[in-house]
């Protein structure tokens, strides 16, 4: 969020505009001037956002009831922000009770290449198409800052906050209202111009404008998106189980990842496109013209061995500006360690036994695993040993795991 003063400081109470149709095609001038909705859409076209619409400040019809639900299935996992901002998220005015209206807004970063080719490539990583390139947070917030203060200028008058995916903000349904897309069946936003890959921002305004017309679902009986989840994370059509999430586990999951999913996590280190891929939609998507959320080359398929020698600070050089940087080194590692686990690449496996001394025991019990994927023997040897020092019960637990997963009769779970 981001306060009012940032954006229009010291304008005058707002004058009154004619309001534009629902129509979002054509701009149309009536008696040579351009409605208030007008300039904003033309003004976020020219700021380089590839869709704009108008709604209500108002909750969409059922969003809160089936965030309600969501939140009493436990779906959304660990991810405890989602159940304390509950009411505030439910809807608009309970998050700012002075708004009137909501511009939203879309951002294309549709990728030039098969975001699915990744998968291929075993022994290197796969990274979800929106992180290969600078994060979009700061892309958004700053088209949005502009817009805004444009709108409250040529208003004269108003207040508007901007929101860009870091507060108790659902935009995906409140996109649906403004007409910019729908949610589709893997709950992500649809849009007939760009597919599965529109960047969503929102500005909250106490401006009275006229809002478009809401999208209408277009997925009618297709479901391509639910059976391309490796981890079946859909229950249902509309409803994602965040606990099965490959998106979830490598970047909000702060733990070890689950033994049931690792395996069908491949190669992919960092988020998941599987569902998003597969859209038909997607036959109208164009690559993005954003120069900023161009994927960057060394982020394509980068080399599992080399990404496996970041310490915290190449790291940390490695994903300066991008959205990676959040989730640090060791959660990080631990992807990259399972992909590594997955790879069938023997050679990797002198990376795992290198990493089954470091200082986190997040990167160490990853590198157990995929120690004993790739040479079980070796790991069955190592055992004893590591065990002797290991004081973290959850790398303790790896090292057990591992070696009656290799059919190991013994163990010594003291370490003497």
């Amino acid at each position: 969020m981001v306060p009012a003063d940032q954006v229009a400081p010291g304008l005058p109470p707002a004058a009154r505009r004619p309001r534009a149709g629902h129509d979002a095609g054509p701009l149309l001038r009536r008696n040579g001037f351009l409605t208030l909705e007008e300039e904003v859409r033309r003004k976020a076209l020219e700021l380089g956002f590839d869709a704009c619409r108008f709604a209500r400040a108002e909750a969409p019809p059922l969003m809160s009831e089936r965030l309600r639900q969501w939140l009493a299935e436990g779906a959304q996992a660990d991810m405890g922000w989602m159940r304390e901002n509950a009411d505030r998220r439910a809807a608009p005015r309970a998050l700012w009770p002075q708004a009137q209206s909501l511009v939203m807004l879309g951002l294309n970063y549709g990728p030039d290449v098969d975001p699915l080719a990744a998968l291929e490539r075993r022994d290197s990583a796969a990274i979800s198409v929106y992180a290969r390139h600078r994060d979009y947070h700061d892309i958004v917030k700053g088209k949005l800052k502009q817009l805004a203060a444009f709108m409250l200028a040529r208003a004269g008058g108003g207040d508007a906050k901007v929101f860009v995916d870091t507060a108790p903000v659902m935009e995906k349904p409140l996109a649906e209202a403004a007409g910019l897309g729908w949610q589709g069946k893997h709950t992500n936003l649809v849009s007939r111009d760009f597919g599965s890959w529109l960047f969503l921002g929102a500005i909250f305004t106490t401006l009275d404008l006229a809002p478009d017309t809401p999208e209408t679902d277009h997925c009618g009986s297709c479901r391509r998106c639910l059976d391309a989840c490796p981890t079946n994370a859909f229950p249902a059509p509309y409803r994602l189980d965040a606990r099965r999430c490959i998106s979830y586990l490598t970047i909000e999951h702060k733990g070890p990842i689950p033994h049931d999913f690792r395996e069908k996590i491949g190669n992919r280190v960092y988020g998941c496109d599987d569902c998003l891929a597969v859209c038909p939609w997607n036959k109208y998507a164009q690559a993005t013209r954003e120069t900023k959320l161009k994927a960057r080359a060394d982020l394509d398929s980068p080399p599992l061995g080399e990404l496996a020698r970041l310490d915290d600070a190449g790291f940390r050089a490695l994903f300066t500006g991008s959205p990676i940087k959040r989730v640090g080194r060791d959660r990080f590692l631990r992807n990259v360690l399972i992909a590594i686990g997955n790879s069938g690449a023997e050679e990797l496996a002198a990376e795992a036994e290198r990493l089954l001394g470091d200082p986190a025991p997040l990167v160490r019990g990853a590198a157990i695993w995929a120690l004993g994927r790739l040479a079980p023997g070796r790991a069955s040897a190592l055992c004893a040993r590591y065990l002797a020092s290991e004081r973290d019960e959850t790398v303790r637990d790896e090292w057990t795991w591992t070696e009656r997963a290799r059919g190991g009769n013994s163990i010594n779970l003291t370490g003497k």
